[in-house]
């Protein structure tokens, strides 16, 4: 009696309560002319409509997104946040983003689920111990925070993990940033979009850019499913269709898009309170708030703009997961899904000018997009309003390709992260 109750009051309550509820943003109607168009409205591109706005005090920004927003990585991602990267650029770009997102759900008023739960990065063989203690040492000279782990302190923080000696990957150690963690991937796409509404970006969803209209080598605005739309600069941040859409402005990137797979367990109590990672075995995990396992491994081999993958991968994560976790064997996956990650020559972004004036491109950010979310949109957002690059951006234009001055993380993105 008891539980039939409490469904009819369930359902009752649903239908009288969840009506007539304030939006969290506007859905308005495209203007003819903005100061800035964004095109893209993930997590970078909501990000730097924000700071456009917060930093800059430019608001006649239209951010426009072909399907539903957050819909793409943003909302398909595995929601790893952290910034121990190896090269000073890299180390530089990602500390600040890290730094934005410790007061993020403060500056945005909205819960974004933040949790610095730390990131225990696991090695294998004296190589990878070796190249491990290498990049705790530079990443400690940029005042990040890292650490290296014995044997022993790995077990003592994570007692979950197989540690036995006699395994076919043995854990011989570990590097820990405290600092790293997790944040609810949909909560930071709510969270921008709201707080950009409230400074009047107009945010349009269900408008697909199809062109760039330009004269003179200077962009003058986009071509819609919606009609023309005027502005005197437009930024694109649209991740894995980040080459489709240089296509349409007669650029070629050189970036790669390929599928990424992630998936989740059916949820369980409290058991892994930190992310583990490890490139040997080629898997990561976390447990989110719900109690599912979030767990992902590296990019599918071939190209394609599917938000699918092949079966193979999830044979060899389930693997992977199973060496490190005997433990979870008996857990049942509650689902699957891919996104569409762009991958540049060196596994680091572009974020900058292109040669078409007025036209600027935020891309390549491979398997680390989430993490870079805040910093991402606020180098962004200035490097449009300014016209130039942030000094922390600076290194990630598309002039390095011709210059030869790479900076190549692919250590630090060895494993979907």
């Amino acid at each position: 009696m008891k539980s039939r109750y409490s469904i009819f009051s369930l359902a009752r309550n649903a239908l009288h309560y969840h009506r007539d509820w304030d939006q969290a943003w506007r859905s308005p109607e495209p203007k003819a002319q903005y100061d800035v168009v964004i095109v893209g409205a993930g997590g970078h591109g909501l990000a730097t409509a924000y700071y456009l706005a917060k930093e800059h005090g430019i608001t006649n920004v239209a951010v426009l997104e072909k399907g539903w927003l957050g819909g793409g990585n943003t909302g398909r991602n595995t929601t790893v946040v952290r910034s121990n990267y190896l090269w000073d650029e890299s180390a530089h770009l990602y500390e600040h983003s890290l730094k934005l997102w410790e007061g993020l759900s403060q500056d945005l008023n909205f819960n974004l689920m933040f949790s610095q739960r730390g990131l225990l990065a696991l090695a294998h063989n004296q190589h990878e111990l070796r190249e491990l203690s290498r990049r705790v040492n530079a990443i400690r000279l940029n005042g990040i925070d890292s650490e290296l782990m014995t044997v022993e302190q790995v077990k003592a923080f994570c007692p979950i993990l197989d540690c036995s000696p006699g395994k076919r990957h043995p854990i011989l150690g570990a590097s820990l940033q405290r600092r790293g963690g997790t944040a609810r991937h949909d909560a930071v796409a709510w969270g921008f979009a709201r707080a950009a509404d409230a400074r009047g970006i107009d945010i349009i969803q269900n408008c697909e850019v199809t062109g760039f209209r330009m004269a003179s080598g200077r962009v003058e605005g986009v071509e819609t499913s919606r009609g023309f739309i005027g502005a005197g600069k437009v930024g694109v941040v649209v991740a894995g269709h980040a080459s489709v859409l240089a296509g349409m402005a007669g650029l070629r990137l050189p970036i790669e898009s390929h599928p990424l797979q992630a998936l989740v367990t059916e949820p369980v109590k409290p058991v892994l309170h930190t992310v583990v990672m490890s490139s040997a075995v080629h898997v990561y995990v976390s447990q989110s708030d719900k109690g599912e396992l979030v767990m992902g491994a590296g990019i599918d081999g071939y190209n394609s703009y599917a938000q699918r993958g092949s079966e193979p991968v999830v044979e060899n994560l389930l693997n992977a997961l199973i060496e490190l976790f005997p433990i979870f064997s008996r857990l049942k996956l509650m689902r699957q899904w891919g996104g569409i990650v762009d991958v540049c020559p060196d596994a680091s972004p572009i974020i900058g000018k292109t040669p078409v004036a007025g036209l600027y491109f935020n891309c390549g950010w491979g398997t680390g997009g989430f993490k870079a979310t805040p910093g991402s949109g606020w180098v962004f957002a200035h490097t449009i309003a300014q016209d130039r690059p942030h000094r922390l951006n600076e290194a990630f234009t598309l002039e390095r390709f011709g210059h030869g001055y790479l900076v190549d993380e692919h250590g630090a993105a060895g494993v979907a992260h």
